[in-house]
Parts: structure tokens; sequence; C-alpha cells
């Protein structure tokens, strides 16, 4: 198999285009975000990268609080617009016509829309260059109840997740199989 070779570049996909709420209940504001993931189990950990000139950076600093909610595939629209558009600019919320439900343990408010929200709470800032990497631990995580079996255990790969990959927005497909399958062994 062939492969063509280009200069490194930012190309780690797909990713979860999160939409990423910051500010308070009486003033919130909501920015699409695609570089997020998970650093560490314990404690939890993520990260947001967000430009400096973003509206949202200067409340994420201020507050040291954001959350992270995963939007469906149906929410592709409202994903795209709340990337485009600034927050200084228009009401992304209203806009958008999305709901809003407090946090537990954060004052940024979470999107009731999305069926996974996970409240961080900044522990340090870094400047990679274009982007400034907010790392933060996760505090707490909310989870649309339809999503739990009746053992309490997620099933997320019904809530029909979207993905992002290079400028294109995809629908997360069906379960492949689940962490450890591969050497598992199998009952008699």
């Amino acid at each position: 198999m062939s492969k063509t070779i280009w200069k490194g570049g930012a190309l780690l996909a797909p990713v979860p285009p999160a939409l990423v709420t910051c500010g308070t209940m009486e003033n919130p504001n909501v920015l699409t975000i695609a570089w997020t993931g998970i650093v560490c189990t314990h404690p939890a950990m993520t990260y947001i990268s967000v430009r400096p000139s973003r509206y949202s950076y200067e409340i994420i600093q201020k507050s040291g609080e954001f959350v992270i909610n995963l939007p469906t595939s149906a929410m592709a629209k409202t994903v795209d617009f709340c990337g485009m558009k600034s927050g200084k600019n228009c009401n992304k919320i209203d806009r958008c016509h999305l709901q809003l439900a407090e946090g537990q343990t954060v004052r940024t408010p979470i999107l009731s829309d999305c069926p996974v929200s996970l409240e961080c709470k900044v522990t340090e800032s870094k400047a990679l260059g274009s982007h400034t990497m907010f790392l933060a631990e996760i505090t707490c995580v909310q989870v649309e109840e339809r999503f739990l079996n009746s053992k309490g255990k997620l099933n997320l790969q019904q809530a029909g997740l979207l993905a992002y990959a290079h400028g294109e927005y995809f629908a997360l497909g069906g379960k492949r199989g689940e962490f450890g399958f591969s050497v598992r062994k199998k009952k008699r």
C-alpha cells in the first residue's frame, strides 16, 4: 500500500465536535471545540484548546471552568453555527434554541439538549501557539438517563453522537466491540 507524505499537521480524526458552555446561567455562552480529549483517568482530566482571540477565551480564563457537552448527529447544524458565529455578536443559545440546566459542581450551565455533559474546572492553561490549552479536572458527568441500562451502564451508542473529521461532520456508526473483547476468553 502506498502512502502520500505531508508535512506535520492537525489531522488526528475523527474527534468529537463538542459544544462547550462557559459563563453563568445569567450570562452563558457556547462555542464549538473540536480539539478536546481525555488526558488522564485518575484524576479524570480533559482539555480544550481555544484561540485567545475567541470571545469565550476570556470567559474561561476568568472563571476557570467550562462544560464539554457532546452533541448528537441531529445537532450538526447547531454545532456548525456555534463554531462559525461569535458570542460577542449574537446570542447563540437563543438563536439555536438550546436549553440550559444548572451544573452540579460548576457555575457554568450544561446543555440539556446533549446526552452527556462533563463539568470541568481548569487546573492549568498553556499557550501553545495558535491556541491555548485549558487542562481541566472533570468534576461531574451528567448523562441522560434514557441511555443507561437497567444496571446503570452507559449505552452511548444509542445516542447517535456526532463526529468531526477534516472539515466534515459524520454520524457515528454502530458498536463494533467493547474494551477487551479481542482477548476475552469465550464462555463455555
